[in-house]
């Protein structure tokens, strides 16, 4: 999981959340209530703004991130694991699922780019147990 994970608190306007995809070159930003807790709300993708706010003529000028934003949010807790969450995420057809503790405060993320990473290692795994079982 990557652990730095970029921001935005609710309330604030969609133009800002756009801002800081932009300038950390990210698809996608992570709404929270408490910037302190960072409890994990919601998400926005770049889709979630063509789709929802492009699309339908909306002005991204007045958008709050809370008018656009994908709730519930789909999240894992750290010791998910990596075939549980690739499982969760084909379920869900998401790409990205942040990862929360016990108070569901944001701790991580983990998209489909961190598990092709690692999906070699993956594969392997999955022919050793098969051999021994």
């Amino acid at each position: 999981m990557t652990k730095k994970v970029v921001v935005v608190p609710m309330g604030a306007g969609l133009l800002d959340a756009a801002k800081l995809m932009k300038k950390n070159e990210i698809g996608s930003i992570i709404v929270v209530e408490g910037v302190e807790a960072k409890r994990a709300k919601g998400i926005i993708t770049e889709r979630d703004i063509v789709h929802k706010v492009i699309a339908k003529n909306l002005d991204p000028y007045k958008a709050k991130v809370d008018d656009v934003m994908t709730k519930p949010l789909r999240v894992v807790k750290p010791e998910t694991t990596i075939e549980d969450a690739a499982k969760a995420m084909r379920e869900n057809r998401i790409k990205r699922l942040p990862v929360v503790n016990d108070d569901n405060e944001l701790i991580g993320i983990i998209s489909e780019g961190d598990i092709m990473k690692i999906f070699p290692i993956v594969v392997d795994l999955i022919e050793e147990r098969a051999t021994l079982g």
